[in-house]
């Protein structure tokens, strides 16, 4: 459904939200036109009130916001725009508008999981994600405990580098094993904070 442009004489406020870390970028004004090419497009475009013309954002210094997802409000008079951001956005070169770091480096576990979930999809050759879910679900559960057990080796004997580089192992294979037992990392996060209660 379009958003209502009349409420603000054409122009409707677009909140951009980075799509994985969830900080708010910035703020513009789109008009019907601005609207119409960041759904053709895929890149958001908005209304410059001062030049008054549109453009899209990232057309000088190549930072493009690109569109994962437009949301409007419950009076269907203002934008939720969740993008993929191509560098800082703010024009001073700041990540965010407001000065902000748009850096959420937990989040990458999403990412990771969603990029293991096109993985288990697409069994695409030559991929080591691919030769697991190949392999079978004896052969998954059996690397999870392999790296389990290098990473306790690591804690108890080893170097504080390597014990985060056996860790890493032992997340990536466990998201592995979750994902082709039809679940998600994000159900440990569920379980978990069921438990904190």
């Amino acid at each position: 459904m379009e958003p209502d442009f009349d409420k603000m004489n054409g122009l409707v406020p677009a909140i951009i939200q980075d799509h994985l870390t969830s900080k708010v970028l910035m703020l513009g004004f789109m008009n019907r036109e601005a609207y119409r090419l960041t759904l053709e497009t895929r890149k958001v475009t908005f209304f410059s009130r001062t030049k008054q013309r549109l453009w899209t954002k990232g057309e000088e210094s190549g930072n493009f916001l690109h569109v994962v997802s437009i949301l409007t409000d419950c009076d269907n008079d203002s934008l939720l725009i969740k993008a993929k951001p191509d560098g800082p956005v703010c024009h001073t070169g700041a990540d965010t508008c407001w000065g902000e770091k748009n850096k959420e480096d937990i989040l990458f576990l999403k990412y990771l999981q969603d990029f293991i979930q096109k993985r288990h999809e697409e069994l695409p050759e030559n991929s080591y994600t691919t030769s697991l879910f190949q392999s079978g679900i004896n052969r998954m559960a059996q690397k999870v405990g392999e790296e389990a057990v290098e990473t306790v080796i690591e804690a108890t004997n080893g170097t504080d580098e390597r014990l985060i580089y056996e860790a890493a192992d032992l997340v990536y294979h466990l998201i592995v094993l979750l994902t082709s037992k039809g679940y998600r990392i994000e159900d440990l996060a569920n379980e978990l904070k069921k438990r904190h209660k």
